[in-house]
C-alpha cells in the first residue's frame, strides 16, 4: 500500500526513534545534536536505531554547527561518513552545501552524491540559506535530488508557506524529474492542517519534541559545557502523542490508501 503523504520525523536518539514509530511516522531522519539543528550521527547510533525500529532511516550529513560553506577537509569528512553509514544501513542521505555567494555548491553536492550511490537524496535546509530558491530548485533537479526540505526561507514553515506553495507548484511541473518539496521547521498537527487546506504539499517534516527536565539532582551553576543560552538540563525528545496528532490530520485528509 502506498500513502498519498509522507510524515518524516527528525530524531537524534533511539528513544525518540521509538516514539516516532509509535506515533505513526512514515520515515525517520537521523541526526545527532538536534538542539543545534542536527549533525552527522555516529554509525553506532544508526545501528542501534535500525535494530529497534522498522522504518526507513535517512541520515543527515552535517559535520558542524554553523554555515554550509565547507572546506575541502570537511567535504572529505562528509563523504567518508556517507561511505561508512551506507555500510550501517542508511536508507538515504540528507545533504547540502553552498558557495560563498549563496548559490548551491554543485561540485560539492556531486562529490557527496557519488558516495551515496543510488540511495535517495534530500537537500536539507541549506536550501533555506540560498540566494535564489527557484534557481536552486532547478539545480537540485538537474543533480537528481529527489526531495528538498525547506521552511520557505523563514524561521517556521507557516511563515514560509507562500514560498513553499510556489516551490511545490514549480517542482511538480516536470513529470520526468519531479522534486518533492517537504515542509519543515515548527511543523505540528495544526501546521499540517494549514498546509493541507492551502497548498498541495503532502510531505511534512517534524521533530514532535517535548522538553523534559533532567534527572540530575546536583547541578553546578558555575559551569557551562557549551553555549551559555542553552539549558543543559533540558532534555529534548520526540513525543509519540505529538507525532500521532500530526498523523491523524493526514489520515483524516487522506482516508484511503493507493494500491
Amino acid at each position: 500500500m502506498k500513502n498519498h503523504y509522507l510524515l518524516e520525523c527528525c530524531v537524534d536518539c533511539a528513544a525518540s526513534a521509538l516514539e516516532a514509530e509509535k506515533g505513526g511516522a512514515d520515515r525517520l531522519e537521523l541526526c545527532s545534536g538536534l538542539v543545534i539543528g542536527g549533525l552527522t550521527p555516529s554509525a553506532s547510533l544508526l545501528a542501534q536505531v535500525k535494530s529497534k525500529v522498522h522504518l526507513p532511516v535517512n541520515v543527515l550529513i552535517r559535520p558542524r554547527f554553523g554555515d554550509f560553506l565547507y572546506t575541502r577537509e570537511e567535504m572529505e569528512l562528509m563523504r567518508s561518513d556517507i561511505t561508512l553509514l551506507k555500510e550501517y544501513g542508511a536508507d538515504g542521505f540528507v545533504i547540502g552545501c553552498l558557495r560563498a555567494d549563496g548559490t548551491l555548491d554543485i561540485e560539492g553536492l556531486t562529490f557527496l552524491m557519488e558516495a551515496c550511490g543510488s540511495l535517495p537524496i534530500t537537500l536539507h535546509r541549506a536550501f533555506d540559506m540560498c540566494r535564489d530558491p527557484f534557481t536552486s530548485l532547478e539545480a537540485a533537479r538537474n543533480l537528481g535530488i529527489t526531495t528538498i526540505l525547506s521552511s520557505g526561507q523563514k524561521n517556521t514553515c507557516l511563515e514560509g508557506l507562500a514560498l513553499l506553495k510556489a516551490l511545490h507548484e514549480k517542482a511538480v511541473q516536470s513529470t520526468a524529474h519531479p522534486v518533492q518539496i517537504m515542509a519543515g521547521a515548527g511543523m505540528d498537527a495544526q501546521s499540517i492542517s494549514h498546509f493541507l487546506r492551502q497548498t498541495d504539499i503532502t510531505a511534512f517534516h517534524m521533530s514532535g519534541k517535548k522538553v523534559t527536565d533532567s534527572d540530575m539532582t546536583y547541578r553546578n551553576p558555575m559551569v557551562s559545557m557549551g553555549t551559555a543560552n542553552l539549558d543543559e538540563y533540558s532534555i529534548w525528545q520526540t513525543d509519540a502523542e505529538e507525532v500521532h496528532k500530526a498523523k491523524v490530520e493526514l489520515l483524516n485528509y487522506f482516508p484511503a490508501s493507493e494500491k
